[in-house]
């Protein structure tokens, strides 16, 4: 079978019709889970998010963790915050990150999976 060809008779216009309304009323919902998920494609991001998901870190906290510099961490943490992902709350001269709360039921699910996957087979 050719996955580049269509065997229908005919369109069913009025289904069409329903699919197109549905995908211009998720529209800016669809918008924004692409943004979140864009921003997580990234590795890096990715450990960040899965360690924001359980605690509030500062960047020299998570700059220890994952071996990196303040720097690297920070551009990171700038890309995360910029797009709504975390938040930051500001203690004395510390900024603490946290997931944002607008994106948790979205982001946990997924990070959860991480963590509930079966050890490999040895």
């Amino acid at each position: 079978m050719n996955l580049t060809s269509c065997v229908r008779v005919s369109a069913d216009t009025d289904h069409i019709q329903q699919c197109q309304e549905r995908l211009a009323q998720a529209a800016p919902a669809l918008s924004s889970l692409a943004s979140v998920l864009a921003l997580t494609g990234n590795e890096v991001r990715l450990q960040m998010l899965f360690l924001l998901a359980d605690e509030q870190l500062c960047v020299c906290d998570l700059a220890d963790v994952l071996k990196m510099t303040i720097s690297a961490v920070s551009q990171h943490l700038r890309k995360l915050k910029n797009g709504g992902v975390v938040t930051g709350r500001k203690a004395g001269q510390t900024v603490f990150y946290t997931l944002n709360a607008e994106h948790l039921p979205v982001l946990q699910p997924l990070l959860a999976h991480l963590t509930t996957q079966p050890e490999p087979a040895q």
